[in-house]
């Protein structure tokens, strides 16, 4: 009796984990809709991804985000500024929106080894924001450096880094306190 219960529930299941990579990845595409415009837009969309994995787990987090990026690749206007298509990704900040995937990924892993306790969540946003943070800054001085000459590693930093890192430790706070919050609220296994 337990075995049709269980086999029942599967395609509910599935069901209901392509509503929550769907939902968090319209999430993302909002928090990339609020934006101020500099250089690199300030914006939301590492508050959301940070939600994503907090609430939904590394799996479905990573799916989630690479629901929002295949969506801005096939040009729906998901990325900062209404942007959409592969030009987008294969600009100057193209790296740093690869580079939230590259984040759920250590999340992930993080989460794999350590659990999704809070210190563990904490430590997991932050190495994933650094690891975003480098591979995005590789990305724009290998892009920059194509089309417009040579720069220097100090000037994509500032551009690129220092601005956002007060901004984007407030948004792990935020993000941790958040995702808490609804994680005791839903029901979502990992």
């Amino acid at each position: 009796m337990n075995n049709t219960t269980t086999v029942k529930n599967r395609p509910q299941n599935k069901t209901r984990d392509m509503v929550y990579i769907s939902f968090f990845a319209i999430v993302i595409a909002i928090g990339s809709w609020i934006s101020i415009p500099t250089m690199i837009p300030f914006t939301l969309q590492t508050f959301a991804v940070f939600i994503t994995v907090g609430i939904l787990g590394g799996k479905r987090g990573a799916a989630a985000v690479s629901l929002y990026i295949l969506l801005g690749v096939v040009g729906i206007p998901v990325f900062a500024g209404f942007k959409g298509g592969i030009g987008v990704l294969l600009g100057n900040t193209g790296g740093y929106i690869l580079g939230f995937l590259l984040t759920v990924l250590v999340m992930w892993g993080i989460e794999k080894l350590f659990g999704k306790k809070t210190v563990t969540l904490l430590f997991s946003m932050i190495l994933g924001l650094i690891v975003c943070y480098a591979f995005g800054t590789a990305w724009f001085i290998t892009v920059y450096m194509r089309t417009s000459g040579n720069i220097g590693v100090m000037t994509v930093l500032s551009w690129c880094v220092i601005p956002f890192i007060l901004p984007d430790l407030v948004k792990i706070a935020l993000a941790i306190l958040v995702s808490k919050r609804v994680s005791r609220y839903t029901k979502i296994e990992n």
